[in-house]
């Protein structure tokens, strides 16, 4: 059977599982088999329709099937698919100097990688060059990618397969309201916040320290918003330690947060910015380190450490080149603004109904609601890493059956559509929001339930 002859989903899927590996867990695994996608929809071989709510990994920004995208990638492979990352190109060109416009004023250089995982790479491994330092600070609850350095400099489970492998990662503590209800102002709480890292930067000896690594908002792990100035502050400590900070927009980046990234609601320059995800809207594999102009300048005359195969890739280019115009034309920085808005009030809506929801945060349509066993006590109601939870499971089936596609992780139910969502879809799938919450709240303390097994 050859890849053009059509096949039955069953078919697809029995082969895919037979011959392929499956990422992040066993491989007792039932995925669907997509045919095409359009727009915010995913069409199954079997001739489903499927509401595109997470924007796959969140990174489909643009939605599914933009012929613009498409075009733009064949022109450059008829063109030229593949040169050496020593050689220059037209379309390297037209995507550094669009980088450059559309990110914080005085970053005007990119490294240009294929994820955001090498992404981080780089910039760690530029950090400790430059600074002749080999501390790097991250948080607990954060995520820089699936390579051996960026696991270990992540905080949640995944980075338990490499532990031990990659030393010099202190961790310090999250930006995360919610979780620390002892403090019931804004602004008190992060000013406490910023003290903490204040002191164990003290303590760890700043001289010791490259950089700071921080997600401006953390994405898998909880979608968490850190209160109004946080990240202006955590770029004031850095200049008073003399300590580089690293910011992680690859999931937050081109236009997810309403603005071009989460960084310019502060007005914040980092030193480095790591990129991915919405650049390409996940058509072709690219991401980008971006340097600020202080950091290019040490790196003219220090070998920059870092290099592929595909750096700099003319097909995953001329896909950034492509899609950056698209966020302009189509307004789809306003627009996920706008959307933002409005699917924010439906979550709060839910949140005013269901006892399950404990907090509802977001920016733009980066959204995400927590479900908590008991609200007062704010005990979670699924865990992160097992036991499994029959509410959860009860919950991916209402998503599945009524043909939702989001993501349930642990305590936290996502809703990260493509920005060219309508409000009728959000509409929609808030609806099944709403079946499926009925679910979480049969399992909470309001309805009399067990304390789930976690909690025990």
């Amino acid at each position: 059977m050859t890849a053009s002859s059509a096949m039955t989903e069953e078919e697809v899927v029995d082969l895919c599982r037979r011959h392929s590996l499956f990422e992040w867990g066993t491989q007792n695994v039932a995925p669907r088999a997509i045919a095409r996608a359009e727009g915010c929809y995913l069409y199954t071989v079997a001739g489903d329709r499927i509401l595109d709510f997470s924007s796959i990994a969140m990174n489909a920004n643009i939605g599914h099937g933009d012929q613009r995208v498409t075009e733009a990638v064949a022109t450059q492979m008829a063109n030229v698919a593949f040169v050496s990352p020593f050689m220059a190109t037209e379309v390297r060109a037209l995507a550094a100097q669009k980088l450059a416009e559309v990110t914080p004023a005085g970053m005007s250089k990119s490294f240009f990688t294929l994820a955001g995982a090498d992404a981080n790479e780089v910039a760690m491994r530029t950090a400790r060059l430059v600074t002749g330092r080999s501390k790097i600070l991250t948080r607990y609850r954060s995520y820089h990618g699936g390579t051996r350095a960026t696991l270990a400099a992540s905080g949640d489970p995944r980075r338990w397969p490499v532990e031990g492998g990659m030393g010099d990662i202190v961790r310090i503590p999250d930006p995360y309201h919610y979780r620390f209800p002892l403090i019931e102002d804004a602004a008190e709480f992060r000013d406490f916040n910023l003290s903490q890292i204040d002191e164990i930067i003290r303590l760890e000896g700043p001289h010791t320290i490259a950089a700071v690594m921080v997600e401006p908002i953390t994405g898998s792990n909880g979608l968490i918003v850190p209160p109004d100035g946080w990240l202006a502050g955590l770029k004031q400590l850095c200049q008073k330690y003399e300590i580089l900070l690293i910011c992680d927009e690859v999931m937050s980046g081109f236009g997810r947060t309403g603005a071009w990234f989460a960084v310019d609601h502060e007005g914040v320059t980092p030193d480095i910015m790591t990129v991915a995800k919405g650049i390409t809207s996940g058509y072709v594999p690219l991401g980008a380190c971006v340097m600020s102009d202080s950091i290019s300048e040490l790196l003219a005359d220090i070998p920059i450490g870092s290099g592929m195969t595909y750096q700099s890739h003319p097909v995953g280019l001329a896909a950034a080149v492509a899609t950056m115009a698209i966020y302009e034309t189509d307004d789809l920085i306003a627009r996920s603004a706008s959307r933002g808005q409005y699917l924010l009030r439906g979550l709060h809506e839910l949140q005013s109904r269901h006892a399950s929801v404990g907090d509802v945060r977001g920016k733009g349509l980066f959204t995400a609601l927590e479900l908590v066993y008991d609200r007062e006590t704010r005990q979670e109601l699924f865990p992160l890493t097992g036991p499994a939870v029959p509410a959860a499971d009860e919950m991916k089936a209402v998503f599945a059956g009524r043909g939702l596609h989001t993501v349930l992780r642990g305590p936290w139910l996502f809703a990260v559509p493509p920005l060219v969502v309508t409000e009728e879809q959000i509409d929609w799938a808030l609806s099944v929001f709403d079946e499926a919450l009925d679910h979480a709240d049969a399992a909470t303390s309001s309805a009399g339930a067990t304390p789930p097994p976690h909690l025990a």
